[in-house]
Parts: structure tokens; C-alpha cells; sequence
């Protein structure tokens, strides 16, 4: 059975950071490219970090330079460092797993006051 289980959400100040983990199982997960998406209330979902099973990332520009993806091959997870937080961040931060098979965690809340 493929789990993945986020963590690491909460509520911060602007100009704050938070560190996302999720934990993935069930999955040869270094084979696997990991995405970070978000979705605020109202909004779509929105593809925010991404890093592939090589190690190659690409982010969305409104989060560049302040948002980090990596991965710990031996841990089997995931993570989002999010720094200089904005208000325009809080949202549901979900993680995704791809491509043999297409599996995503329970998300994790986001919220960033002014």
C-alpha cells in the first residue's frame, strides 16, 4: 500500500519559514519524481516545487528564491523549506508521487498571517 504523509504545517508570521516533510512508502521512491502543490481556498491547485529522481528541480517563479525542494534518497522523503513567507502562501501543501503511478499524500495547512 503507497502512502505518503506530510508534515510540518502550521501557522508562521510573514517573513517566517517552515520545513515540509513527507514520508513516502510502499514505493521504490528513488525512482520516483516528488512535486510539492498547493491550493488555496478558491483557487486551482497550483504546482509549486518540483524535484525529479535524478535530483533536477524546478519551481514555480513566484516562489523562487525562497523555496527549497530536496530529497533524502535513504529516508524515503520529501522536503519543502519555505522561507520569507507571504500571506499569498497560505494554502494546503500536498506532495505527489510520479510516474509509475500517480499518488498523493493528505496535505498539510499553510497559513501565513500579516
Amino acid at each position: 500500500q503507497v502512502q505518503l504523509v506530510e508534515s510540518g504545517g502550521g501557522l508562521v508570521q510573514a517573513g517566517g519559514s517552515l520545513r515540509l516533510s513527507c514520508a513516502a512508502s510502499g514505493i521504490r521512491f528513488r525512482i520516483y519524481d516528488m512535486y510539492w502543490y498547493r491550493q488555496a481556498p478558491g483557487k486551482q491547485r497550483e504546482l509549486v516545487a518540483s524535484i525529479s529522481g535524478g535530483g533536477s528541480t524546478n519551481y514555480v517563479d513566484s516562489v523562487k528564491g525562497r523555496f527549497i525542494i530536496s530529497r533524502d534518497n535513504t529516508k524515503n522523503t520529501v522536503y519543502l523549506q519555505m522561507n520569507s513567507l507571504k500571506p499569498e502562501d497560505t494554502a494546503v501543501y500536498v506532495c505527489n508521487a510520479k510516474p509509475y503511478g500517480d499518488y498523493w499524500g493528505q496535505g498539510t495547512q499553510v497559513t501565513v498571517s500579516s
